[in-house]
């Protein structure tokens, strides 16, 4: 199993979460180049593309079988995954895990923007709407935790939101913290994530 840093150390059950997402879609390297760098960064680097009238092919991996499988996998619990929605250019779906013990949810999207600027704007913006705790140096191509523990990642024109406010202190097998979950869950959807 490959430690990958986080930017500050987190309890033996979120490294043993992690490692477990690093073996997922992408076996610890990027799949496309066999790239060790930090998940969901690429090292041939095409331009991104803009927001289109219908999600692209990234944000759709976010609720995915794949992404499903992965996050069974990761977590240890099977969710109940809802109908995607795409409306103003957000992909979202939720993880329900109404069936587990201590039953909890949570939520992913991805924001599809069409230049750096917006990108940053909307970023940025969620940093002073959601708090910003701490910064994930190994994520995307900037990531920070929020206050409440939900996860933020940008990749190209793209944001990913993990929020974790429908999960319990404590989640998974074996039980780890509703923070360290989220960040799980972020580097999973970034080892499955492929192409802009």
């Amino acid at each position: 199993m490959r430690a990958r840093p986080l930017g500050v150390l987190v309890t033996a059950g979120a490294i043993s979460l992690a490692g477990m997402a690093v073996a997922g879609c992408s076996g610890g390297s990027d799949a496309l180049t066999g790239s060790t760098a930090p998940r969901g960064t690429f090292a041939t680097k095409q331009p991104p593309k803009p927001a289109g009238v219908l999600p692209s092919p990234i944000s759709k991996q976010i609720c995915s079988r794949d992404a499903q499988t992965e996050m069974t996998s990761a977590l240890g619990e099977e969710a109940q995954v809802s109908t995607p929605t795409w409306v103003d250019h957000l992909y979202s779906c939720t993880y329900d895990y109404a069936t587990s013990t201590p039953a909890g949810s949570f939520a992913v999207s991805v924001k599809e923007l069409s230049s750096t600027a917006e990108t940053s704007a909307y970023f940025e913006g969620l940093a002073t709407t959601m708090g910003r705790s701490r910064d994930l140096n190994a994520l995307g191509e900037g990531a920070f935790q929020t206050t409440s523990g939900s996860v933020v990642v940008r990749k190209g024109w793209k944001v990913l939101l993990v929020n974790n406010a429908g999960l319990p202190a404590q989640f998974g097998v074996p039980p780890t913290s509703s923070g360290s979950v989220a960040v799980t869950v972020a580097d999973v959807i970034l080892g499955c994530w492929a192409g802009d």
